[in-house]
């Protein structure tokens, strides 16, 4: 019996480390920076090392008190900057998500339906600017966008424009970069949802007398919908929260908050209200993630 047992033992015991795995990874890596960061959020800027009061008081003494305030989040409704970040953010945001469906869903769409020997070659192209680095990426579109860039250059030899137009640092230029970079990720979740469809039941539909544009919005769309869900989402969410996009393509109106976020860390050096501004934005993305969750719950059901 304990021969028997002592297998079963190892079993139960690797299963509940493997299970853990991913809880100890959140737990280090997201829970406990987002306590470190909501902490520092209730703190007060001083001029020191660290520059943010203490969250508890150890007074000799007199045992210790929390030190806390809600001045830095206060401080985000009263200032116009901060709500004029988030907005300009989400707006960016959601238009980039929504371009890059429009884009990704044919483009999906058209691996999904080629040849098997054809969709990896296809499905390596889409991937293939991730071998290149990000930075660089977005210094090539600085390069193009230019007055003197190869857009402009183009457009001047055909005699299309007169003078060179400008693209570079506009909201435009934003809209370009997030798209670009972000394409790819809308195009893998819809590739892997289309891909699963069965073909039949676009026939059944097209024999009952269905247009092709009926069976895209009675067939194809509704079952595509976990791939667009799942693609918006990785879409949305980092487009948010982008910095570098903004900064080096948009203009001084292409204030997201990623930059404010910067600004506020690393030139203002207000690390408590910089913390706030992060915890606002946690909360903004996490409205979207528990809609998706919600949305696939229904869907199970």
């Amino acid at each position: 019996m304990t021969t028997l047992a002592n297998p079963g033992k190892r079993d139960r015991l690797w299963r509940s480390c493997v299970i853990a795995l991913p809880y100890i990874w959140l737990l280090l890596f997201f829970l406990a920076p987002f306590a470190i960061v909501l902490k520092i959020s209730f703190a007060d800027p001083v001029v020191a090392q660290p520059p943010f009061t203490p969250f508890f008081d150890w007074a000799a003494g007199s045992g210790s008190r929390i030190l806390a305030t809600l001045d830095n989040y206060a401080f985000l409704l009263e200032d116009n900057l901060y709500w004029v970040s988030y907005l300009k953010s989400i707006k960016i945001a959601l238009v980039a998500t929504l371009l890059c469906l429009l884009l990704g869903f044919p483009m999906a769409y058209a691996i999904a339906l080629a040849p098997l020997p054809w969709r990896n070659l296809l499905l390596l192209l889409v991937i293939l600017p991730f071998w290149t680095s990000f930075l660089l990426r977005v210094y090539a579109w600085m390069v193009m966008l230019g007055k003197q860039g190869l857009i402009n250059n183009l457009l001047l030899s055909t005699g299309l424009i007169d003078e060179p137009l400008q693209m570079l640092y506009t909201d435009g230029a934003v809209y370009l970069g997030i798209v670009y970079t972000y394409v790819p990720f809308m195009i893998l979740p819809l590739y892997a949802t289309l891909e699963k469809l069965d073909p039949d039941i676009h026939e059944a539909a097209a024999d009952l007398g269905a247009k092709p544009l009926r069976v895209f919005y009675d067939v194809t769309l509704p079952l595509a919908m976990p791939g667009i869900i799942a693609g918006s989402l990785l879409v949305f969410i980092p487009a948010l929260g982008e910095y570098v996009i903004p900064a080096l393509l948009g203009g001084l109106d292409s204030l997201m908050i990623g930059r404010t976020l910067y600004d506020e860390f690393f030139v203002n050096r207000d690390w408590p209200l910089a913390s706030a501004v992060a915890i606002v934005l946690l909360l903004i993305l996490i409205l979207p993630i528990m809609l998706f969750q919600r949305l696939q719950q229904k869907a199970d059901t």
